[in-house]
């Protein structure tokens, strides 16, 4: 027979109460709190310029343009955001500036949204690439014409590039680009063809060929530690599929540009032959996290890009496309701008820029998460003209950009830094 001591008794009692107070977590690891929601955005904010250096003397000037994408972007208050269209100088002062004096400064009373983490890339626009790609008989040397036979589209080196801005840390030492991937590596690629000759795919001389790079901007892999855990944001911005000929060479471009991703993603035997600036071959790591982001210029069903160019990551069987981001602002504009927007067959709700009324409004930014994450609060910053927030979006010529942020909520089985979000 057990005896307790009538003195032990409080003790004993105190031990038992503490027993019964913790929690019952079964398999959670200490020190993890699970699911916390990570909000990823892109927004292709239009912050380019007609001269180099121009973004950042307007920054340091003081720039209402940005101050607005600012507001807008401490509004949605995303963790990850993708900036599309941010002019790129090698030393990263645009992208200081308007982390620290925009971003990090209240914008029409908003709070102030700070990241500590953020990066520039590099971009293939505007670096001459010595050859006359557009076939017109010269090698351009400035203005539109240096544009068109540059490596992408930009009248100066950097023009249209993107930028990376995270609340959690960006694992640099494993970030991989692919700049200098050539088209013509890619195997099947949809090299564009010169309908004046009988030979196959011959737009670009086999000289051009051999150096001609497949990312109209970059194709960039950023590693972001969320906790113990890693999320790879899939960031690009290809080519818009017009402003060619019958050759359809951006159109094709812009496809092959998408599909890296598929393959990328896809890994195995399909990605083999992709490799980095490094060196480095092959795809991501089956079991990885990601979510692909950017302006990827192609509507499922309407607009010029090539048939099935964003299907290859929409019907993906690693991707997730649903919940689509939607808005109430996107179908009362297409309504109150008709034109183009008539004919058009997809729905309005999931639109993200808002074009000239011949071409209309098309679903072109988009924020793709890996099938089995779960998503919540999908959003198109779109508000209706009676809305108060209307004014930052407006009408043309725009405060901010043509396009829209564009947003999705990823809970993941880690341990972060507390929400943000009010």
């Amino acid at each position: 027979m057990l005896i307790i001591r009538r003195r032990a008794l409080p003790i004993l009692l105190a031990l038992v109460l503490a027993v019964i107070a913790q929690p019952i977590t079964a398999g959670a690891r200490p020190g993890r709190r699970p699911h916390p929601d990570v909000r990823f955005a892109t927004f292709n904010v239009s912050l380019f310029r007609a001269e180099q250096g121009q973004l950042v003397a307007d920054l340091r000037a003081g720039d209402e343009q940005a101050r607005t994408v600012a507001e807008i972007v401490q509004l949605q208050r995303p963790d990850v955001l993708l900036v599309n269209e941010f002019d790129y100088d090698p030393r990263g002062k645009a992208v200081a500036l308007f982390g620290d004096h925009y971003l990090g400064v209240s914008q029409g009373g908003r709070a102030p949204i700070r990241y500590p983490y953020r990066m520039a890339f590099a971009s293939n626009t505007g670096i001459a690439s010595g050859f006359d790609l557009n076939n017109d008989g010269v090698i351009g040397t400035e203005g539109r014409a240096y544009g068109d036979d540059a490596f992408g589209f930009g009248e100066f080196p950097g023009q249209y590039a993107f930028a990376v801005y995270s609340r959690y840390p960006i694992a640099t030492e494993a970030i991989r680009t692919f700049q200098h991937f050539r088209w013509a590596d890619m195997p099947g690629a949809l090299l564009p063809d010169d309908p004046n000759t009988s030979a196959p795919a011959d737009w670009y001389s086999p000289e051009e060929l051999a150096v001609f790079r497949l990312s109209s901007k970059n194709h960039v892999d950023v590693p972001v530690r969320v906790g113990r855990d890693t999320v790879h944001l899939l960031a690009s911005h290809p080519t818009p599929p017009s402003f060619d000929g019958v050759e359809d060479r951006n159109g094709r471009r812009n496809h092959d540009e998408i599909r890296l991703w598929a393959d990328y993603i896809r890994g195995g035997r399909a990605s083999r032959y992709i490799y980095d600036d490094d060196g480095r071959s092959g795809g991501l790591h089956p079991g990885a996290r990601f979510v692909i982001a950017g302006d990827l210029n192609a509507d499922p069903v309407d607009g010029d890009s090539v048939p099935g160019a964003i299907q290859q990551l929409l019907n993906h069987p690693k991707v997730r496309e649903r919940p689509i981001p939607s808005s109430a602002g996107g179908p009362e504009q297409a309504e109150l701008q008709g034109g183009a927007n008539d004919s058009h067959r997809g729905n309005p709700a999931f639109d993200t820029a808002d074009f000239s009324e011949s071409v209309g409004n098309l679903r072109v930014d988009y924020v793709l998460p890996r099938n089995g994450m779960r998503v919540s609060n999908p959003a198109v910053f779109w508000p209706r003209t009676r809305h108060p927030n209307f004014d930052l979006v407006g009408t043309f010529p725009f405060p901010s950009s043509d396009h829209r942020l564009v947003r999705i909520d990823v809970a993941l089985p880690v341990g972060g830094p507390p929400s943000h979000r009010r």
